[in-house]
């Protein structure tokens, strides 16, 4: 398993042809159940210029970087900043995690803006995000009978459990195992198994694993209409303002 903890972007950040305002580690490492041979999933914001943005060439909102360090392959999403805000105010859980992700490889102060903002688009709604992300997996897990699928149907439900009761961003399994009382006691021999292969059968009874998740989603229920989250988010003029500053700033 790759060691990311001194993970080293500097030459890749050089090489982007705008600045990148941050990039963190997403996926299995964020999730808390990577593999010997997980890959390493970055994800960021990019900075267009204005010029890009008011011209008739449509602009790179969104770009990949794939490369291989060390047997392990890598690769980095990003998306303008604008795009980016745009994703967060649609309330979509993923963009947040990525954003508050503690596993920084690079930074800025727009960065740290932008986290302290984080907390002003969370809403009751986003349960509907982790809901629909658990079903697709889902039908993942049931198609292959693998794993991985299993564990993230599980650890959304768990992470939007856990956002609805205590308003907090948390992705990874393990922290939520203990935080989240009706976690499945399994889940830590489940972890333990994936971090032998990245792809491999689930070891679990079916029957079993379908009615727990059942019970997540009810669970998820509940906890959407008991939350003091708001039902919409207060963040969007200052997301408007921390925009247009930044653009003027590059």
């Amino acid at each position: 398993m790759m060691d990311i903890s001194g993970l080293d972007l500097d030459a890749v950040v050089a090489e982007q042809p705008d600045p990148l305002l941050f990039a963190t580690v997403s996926g299995a490492h964020l999730y808390g159940f990577p593999s010997r041979d997980s890959d390493v999933d970055l994800r960021g914001v990019h900075l267009l210029p204005v010029e890009d943005l008011i011209g008739l060439r449509e602009p790179a909102e969104t770009r990949s970087l794939m490369w291989d360090r060390d047997g392990v392959e890598m690769d980095l999403v990003t998306h303008d900043l604008r795009k980016f805000v745009t994703l967060m105010l649609r309330r979509n859980g993923y963009v947040l995690e990525q954003l508050l992700s503690p596993l920084v490889v690079h930074t800025s102060d727009a960065h740290a803006e932008l986290v302290a903002l984080a907390p002003g688009v969370l809403t009751s709604h986003h349960a509907h995000h982790y809901r629909g992300f658990a079903t697709s997996q889902w039908r993942l897990f049931e198609k292959t009978g693998e794993l991985k699928p299993l564990l993230y149907t599980v650890r959304v439900l768990l992470t939007g459990i856990h956002l609805m009761r205590s308003g907090e961003v948390q992705a990874d399994l393990p922290s939520l195992v203990r935080e989240v009382s009706e976690s499945p006691s399994y889940l830590t021999e489940l972890i333990a198994v994936k971090a032998e292969a990245e792809h491999g059968g689930a070891p679990v009874d079916r029957e079993r694993v379908q009615a727990d998740v059942e019970a997540l989603h009810g669970v998820l229920d509940a906890a959407q209409l008991a939350s003091g989250l708001p039902e919409t988010a207060s963040a969007h003029d200052a997301l408007h303002d921390f925009v247009v500053r930044a653009r003027r700033q590059r």
